[in-house]
């Protein structure tokens, strides 16, 4: 069963017009021009019940516009949107109390009370019983090792320790669907690895459907099996993570320092982006040459620093529409 069907959904803003001259003009002030602006162009999939999707793209591409529709925060101009079989424009409050939101730029929980406090507001909001908002409490607080802090205000915990509160407090409700917005933002490795596991945790135990989206490859890698990318309105592609690994997830990013200036050789799968002095950074291919091999090649024992991090995905991004856009004109 489909916890997500969305059929031919469209969306337009009428949006001020920037005019040279115009600017601080009376005319401009009192007769504005506008021009529509189409946000999302008759886009449609579907999401199955338990299933972890990553719904990516450019700034622009509608991601948020598409995730307002689906949560009844905006009306769509045109098509038909099922969240649960429940229209959201239609019956907006009664899906709200089937579905759950984490924005990793936004805050839902009272920075001066205490993560106890706030998650008994919410159990308010929702209508849950108070004795089981205190046995949901106790449950997700040991499962998701809160004890350490639950009693401590929002506002002096850390950034993991927030958006591990602010997922807790989202599945209060028991929530069937989870919309995620860039969950993992601002955090350091070791905590993003933390809350990919607690997303994980939570779509096995929970059967809970997860709609991602985020600009880390990382999170959409090691959580997601399936990917759709938007663009311009538009879904670009519809494929699983297995075939987007192979095909445009091999490219590795590695910057080094070398302890002395370093001519480095040309080996098939590594191209130098950048060199100069000890300070070199380089594009490895995995599917040409394993990242191991590379590091050797480059000779990793007068190396002083490194890093290594994935291509970024806007890059990615582009490759795709690029060679999308190529199939569909050939």
């Amino acid at each position: 069963m489909q916890a997500i069907s969305v059929k031919e959904l469209e969306k337009t803003f009428r949006v001020r017009r920037k005019e040279k001259g115009m600017r601080g003009s009376v005319q401009a002030i009192l007769r504005p021009q506008t021009e529509e602006v189409k946000a999302v162009r008759g886009v449609s999939f579907g999401v199955d019940e338990g299933e972890m999707l990553a719904f990516i793209g450019p700034n622009g591409a509608g991601k948020s516009t598409t995730i307002k529709m689906l949560t009844g925060i905006l009306y769509p101009d045109g098509g038909r949107v099922e969240v649960l079989g429940i229209d959201p424009a239609k019956r907006r409050r009664q899906l709200a109390y089937q579905i759950g939101t984490v924005f990793g730029q936004k805050e839902q929980l009272w920075t001066h009370l205490t993560p106890y406090d706030n998650f008994r507001f919410f159990g308010a909001i929702y209508d849950i019983p108070e004795k089981e908002t205190e046995r949901r409490i106790g449950e997700l607080t040991e499962r998701f090792e809160l004890g350490g802090f639950i009693n401590t205000p929002v506002r002096n915990l850390s950034l993991g320790q927030r958006i591990r509160c602010e997922i807790v407090a989202s599945l209060l409700h028991k929530p069937k669907v989870l919309f995620l917005d860039e969950p993992t933002i601002g955090l350091d490795p070791v905590v993003k690895e933390s809350v990919r596991s607690l997303i994980k945790q939570m779509n096995r135990e929970f059967n809970t459907t997860i709609f991602l989206t985020s600009h880390d490859v990382g999170d959409i890698e090691k959580l997601c099996k399936r990917i759709i990318i938007v663009n311009a309105g538009q879904i670009v592609l519809d494929d699983s993570m297995e075939h987007l690994k192979y095909h445009y997830l091999h490219k590795k990013i590695v910057e080094v320092k070398m302890q002395e200036e370093t001519t480095f050789p040309q080996v098939e799968g590594i191209t130098i982006l950048k060199h100069k002095g000890t300070y070199a950074r380089l594009e490895v291919d995995t599917a040409a040459i394993e990242i191991g091999d590379a590091l050797r090649r480059i000779n990793a024992q007068a190396v002083e620093d490194i890093n290594i991090s994935n291509v970024p995905l806007e890059n990615i991004i582009m490759e795709i529409y690029k060679a999308e856009g190529k199939d569909a004109a050939s």
